[in-house]
C-alpha cells in the first residue's frame, strides 16, 4: 500500500507570516490555486484509488483539481487536520521567536504542548494512525496494493515521515515539506519505506530569499512546517512561506 502525502499550497497565511493553525478564512492564494492544479497534471496519470484530507479550506482546495480529475470524493478526515496552535493562533511569527516555547519546538518536539492547544506528540499520533488505518482498511477492502492520496499540513506530515523512518520526532525538524509538495510512503507487511520526501519538481526554493523584517531566522523551522521559497502570484515577488 502507498500513500502520497500532499502538503497544500501556499495559502494567505504563508504570505502574511503568520501561524494560521485551525484558524477560520485561510484560503489559497492565486500561487497556492495554481500548484494544486498543477498537483492535479503530475498525478492524475497516477492509478490513484482514495484521496484523504484535512477538513481545512486550504486542503480542500488543493485536492479539488485532481478529485474532479480523477472522478473521487475526497474524505475529509479530522485526524489530518492542522496542529491546535491553541494561543498561538494567528498571531505573527515575528513575535512568535521570542516565546520560550519557541526553542522547545525545534529542539524537543516531543516536550512541546501549545498553550490552550495541543502537543505535537499527539499530532504524530492521531495522524500515523489515521494514515495507517486508512492503509489498512483499502487493503481490506480491495484485496491488493492500492495507490492514494492524503492532503495535509507542514507538521502533521513530517510527523508522519518522521514515524515511518523511524527517526524520534525530536529529529523531525530536520525535514522539510513544502508547499504542495509530495512525500511517498510505502507500508510493507513489515516496515514502512520512505520513496519521496519534499518531492514538488522545482528547485526553486534553493534560491536565497530576500531578508524580511518580520520573517523568522534564515532557514529557521517553524511551528507547521518549513520555510522555503515560493514564487507567490499576489505580489509578484520571491516569498519565504511558512507551512501553516
Amino acid at each position: 500500500m502507498t500513500v502520497i502525502l500532499l502538503r497544500h499550497g501556499v495559502s494567505t497565511s504563508n504570505t502574511a507570516h503568520t501561524l494560521a493553525g485551525r484558524g477560520s478564512g485561510v484560503d489559497l492564494t492565486e500561487r497556492g490555486a495554481a500548484q494544486a492544479r498543477a498537483v492535479a497534471d503530475r498525478l492524475a496519470d497516477l492509478p490513484v484509488e482514495h484521496i484523504a484530507a484535512s477538513p481545512l479550506l486550504r486542503c480542500r482546495r488543493t485536492v479539488a483539481p485532481l478529485a474532479e480529475r480523477l472522478g473521487l470524493e475526497p474524505d475529509f478526515d479530522d485526524r489530518l487536520i492542522e496542529v491546535d496552535y491553541g494561543e498561538w493562533t494567528g498571531r505573527p511569527l515575528h513575535e512568535l521567536v521570542d516565546e520560550p516555547l519557541w526553542k522547545v519546538v525545534q529542539r524537543h518536539a516531543s516536550g512541546a504542548v501549545f498553550p490552550g492547544g495541543e502537543g505535537l506528540a499527539q499530532v504524530q499520533v492521531r495522524a500515523v494512525a489515521a494514515i495507517r488505518e486508512i492503509d489498512r482498511a483499502l487493503a481490506a477492502e480491495k484485496g491488493r496494493d492500492v495507490l492514494w492520496v492524503a492532503c495535509s499540513h507542514g507538521d502533521v506530515i513530517k510527523s508522519v515521515l518522521a514515524d515511518a523512518l523511524g527517526m524520534h520526532l525530536d529529529g523531525f525538524q530536520r525535514i522539510v515539506v513544502e508547499p504542495a509538495s509530495v512525500s511517498v510512503i510505502t507500508y510493507t507487511p513489515t516496515l514502512p519505506r520512505v520513496l519521496r520526501v519534499n518531492d514538488t519538481a522545482d528547485l526553486s526554493a534553493l534560491k536565497p530569499p530576500p531578508v524580511q523584517a518580520d520573517s523568522p531566522p534564515a532557514g529557521a523551522p517553524v511551528p507547521g512546517g518549513e520555510i522555503g521559497a515560493a514564487d507567490d502570484a499576489d505580489n509578484g515577488n520571491a516569498e519565504r512561506t511558512d507551512s501553516f
